[in-house]
């Protein structure tokens, strides 16, 4: 890539009569040309990351940081008399859910600049996820039509690569877009669009439809197959054109990386195409997939561990099932040999009249992987145990990982400034350099104090903006931003809240130091219970921000439309990371891992990464609290939380008001209390939320004490910042290449 050239195209341009929206697309195809135009060595081997979600967020910025021209871009326009912040407001491309989706561009952005050749595969969704607002409290789903505003200049249309996919009763044509990924090597995610009849194009319309009828069930099962397919098909018939049928030698220059049971299709099509179109034995085509496919697994929720009625799959793709089929009895025989029948029947590909797409995967796979070590050990000890048992050699954990350029050098470059006048550069390419940094340093210390100060004055100012809501000047600014799950606990955050402000409202905490709780996350739109929660937040923010007794110590904002652009300015302005799933049921996070590298101490339980954070930064620099996954186990056995609550009388007074006339209740309040006290879809507070709550509130409350010693608080969030290169994507794409993609 020539910068100077690009400088002198930025220099160039004129923004005298232009709108913001056609000098964000000029500038933009000002630095696609560069990065189109950049030579690159073909690779011998590559990996193809298959994943139905990848959130990528605004990517101007991002790239720009990239060319290494952002902060001369800035200074052009800013002689110019234009601001780019003014871009701030283009769309995310919010193609994603959550963590998944983020997790795969934080991927492709570590493999791109450590030069590992990888590419991503997904849909090109013509809305995303929706576009959240509150409505008394209530959450509110509108279309996310992200391209119709500010279009797509990062990505380019292949209709010449387009390739038919094929169902029973439909042919749709699958055209890419290619989205370039800059770093030491170009790498491309390939995002497919559904295009023919309007039945088709449906495919490529939302992300995850509604699957509570046979209609949804049918669409989730196109759009997977379809994106698969057509990734598959693309990069098979790439390998023939260029090495013939010699399909022994395909693991030789293809990985396919699965990031969870969503593209697990691929695998049926693999082996439809090897058999049907070039006539290999099935035997030989399963042989070959072996060697090429591994499995990522983010989740233990069976409602996340697909299983498809095989009906259903007959009636759209009959030659998948049949592929499926086959592969059920191809492994059944490779099983019967030697293993015992339980554990063929816990393995079973066809289960109850349905396909599990995470034993295929599990089968198939060359290497399966959990995200965390403890999530790792529960997938050989109890989700994949008998498949462990027989393979143990195949199970391996890689702890997710996030990328520092884009949650450190671009959402906090204040910190980044004082890392390299401290430190120099080398810790921007090796963030264990970090460890350099003296975080007992009183100047340091008062270096980093400034930094976070800024960092939460510029988050009030963009809260004020974009909710008209002004924080608490001199709070400690604690955030719970996630997607909004019954495991994640939202709930026992804002029982711990209303707490609070009981004992607030009759003057039990009388050296309280203001703290302000931010929440930020969607609901599903089918997730009632979800939906519920998010009202009840709200309805407690209503209560406690119009308490002129308890609204200057206390503070509740639930922000709408939580994206990773919003995540960019929470992130750096926290002080206190909510990490506080029940254990056992996060798999690793890596929102966690974002706030700590931006010195957030983690208020958590021993779940997920949280348990590899404090190894990282020491249990001393964060607040750890609750059930461990071995306590859960026992606690379960006898726990009545109708009796542990009348046992815990304060307790007892916040659950109460989910009844006693405290809110107006037109069913939400209901829902969660019958989550808590009755037997409904789970058992009562089947995630702990009330037997967890009591050591929760001290946890807070230590914190809000030991934040009053300003400087003791800041070398814990220090601490946290300089500790956080384990939790950094690069390492973690290091480890796939060398564990299990076998790249050099």
């Amino acid at each position: 890539m020539n910068k100077e050239r690009l400088l002198e195209k930025l220099k160039l341009t004129d923004v005298n009569g232009k709108t913001v929206r056609a000098l964000y697309t000029e500038i933009s195809k000002a630095c696609m040309s560069e990065i189109m135009e950049t030579p690159q060595k073909a690779p011998a081997k590559t990996v193809s990351y298959f994943s139905v979600e990848f959130l990528m967020g605004r990517m101007f910025f991002n790239n720009l940081m990239a060319l290494g021209v952002l902060d001369e871009a800035r200074e052009i326009f800013e002689e110019k008399g234009f601001d780019l912040n003014c871009f701030e407001d283009v769309e995310d491309a919010a193609l994603g859910n959550g963590g998944l989706g983020r997790l795969a561009a934080c991927y492709l952005d570590s493999a791109a600049n450590l030069g590992y050749p990888m590419c991503g595969y997904g849909i090109r969704y013509k809305y995303g996820l929706f576009k959240q607002r509150f409505e008394d409290g209530r959450q509110i789903e509108e279309a996310d039509d992200w391209l119709k505003v500010w279009g797509d200049p990062w990505s380019v249309r292949r209709a010449n690569e387009k390739i038919d996919v094929v169902f029973k009763d439909m042919t749709v044509t699958a055209v890419p877009y290619d989205m370039p990924i800059y770093g030491k090597r170009i790498n491309t995610l390939r995002l497919f669009q559904a295009e023919g009849s309007p039945e088709a194009e449906k495919i490529s319309e939302y992300l995850y439809p509604a699957d509570d009828t046979e209609e949804g069930k049918l669409l989730r099962i196109r759009q997977e197959y379809f994106f698969s397919a057509a990734a598959v098909g693309q990069l098979v018939k790439n390998f023939v054109k260029k090495n013939g049928r010699n399909f022994d030698r395909f693991p030789e220059a293809h990985v396919f990386q699965l990031n969870d049971t969503h593209a697990v299709f691929a695998v049926a099509e693999f082996l439809r195409l090897l058999t049907a179109e070039y006539k290999l034995t099935f035997s030989h085509a399963v042989e070959i997939a072996k060697k090429t496919f591994n499995y990522t697994n983010h989740t233990i929720l069976p409602e996340a561990l697909e299983c498809w009625d095989v009906k259903l799959v007959e009636k759209i793709l009959p030659e998948i099932a049949h592929m499926l089929t086959r592969l059920h009895l191809h492994a059944k025989r490779e099983w019967d040999m030697s293993y015992p029948v339980e554990d063929t029947t816990e393995m079973s590909i066809v289960r109850g009249g349905r396909f599990s797409m995470a034993n295929v995967a599990v089968y198939i796979s060359g290497r399966v992987n959990g995200v965390a070590e403890i999530h790792s050990q529960i997938l050989k000890d109890r989700l994949f145990a008998a498949a462990y048992r027989h393979a143990p050699e195949k199970f391996l954990n890689v702890t997710n990982g996030v990328t520092p350029r884009r949650w450190l050098m671009l959402c906090n470059s204040e910190l980044a400034d004082f890392y390299d006048e401290s430190l120099g550069l080398k810790w921007r390419s090796d963030l264990e350099e970090l460890w350099q940094l003296r975080c007992t340093n009183a100047d340091n210390l008062s270096r980093f104090t400034a930094i976070k100060a800024i960092k939460k004055r510029q988050l009030a100012e963009y809260i004020e903006k974009r909710e008209g809501i002004k924080l608490l000047p001199d709070a400690i600014y604690v955030s719970q931003v996630k997607r909004l799950h019954e495991y994640k606990r939202q709930l026992m955050t804002a029982l711990a809240i209303l707490y609070l402000y009981f004992d607030l409202k009759d003057g039990k905490l009388p050296d309280f130091t203001p703290m302000v709780f931010i929440f930020g996350a969607k609901a599903a739109s089918g997730y009632k219970r979800a939906k519920a929660i998010i009202k009840f937040i709200n309805d407690i923010a209503e209560l406690v921000n119009g308490d002129e007794e308890v609204n200057a110590k206390l503070q509740v904002v639930f922000v709408q439309n939580y994206d990773v652009s919003y995540a960019e300015k929470i992130i750096p302005g926290t002080d206190v990371s909510l990490q506080v799933s029940t254990a056992g049921f996060e798999a690793s996070g890596t929102g966690n891992m974002k706030f700590m590298m931006n010195g957030a101490v983690t208020l958590g339980t021993l779940d997920g990464a949280n348990i590899e954070i404090v190894q990282a930064a020491g249990e001393e620099n964060n607040y750890i609290f609750g059930a461990t996954v071995e306590e859960i186990e026992r606690i379960k056995e006898n726990y009545d939380p109708s009796e542990f609550v009348e046992q815990n009388l304060k307790i007892k007074r916040v659950t109460d008001a989910l009844t006693d006339g405290t809110f107006e209740d037109e069913g939400e309040l209901k829902e969660i209390y019958s989550s808590l006290f009755e037997q409904t879809y789970n058992s009562p507070d089947y995630y702990l939320v009330l037997y967890d709550l009591p050591k929760y509130l001290e946890a807070l409350l230590l914190v809000n004490k030991e934040f009053q010693d300003g400087e003791r608080f800041a070398r814990k969030q220090l601490v946290n910042a300089t500790r956080s290169a384990y939790f950094s994507s690069d390492r973690a794409i290091e480890e796939y290449a060398e564990k299990i993609w076998k790249l050099k």
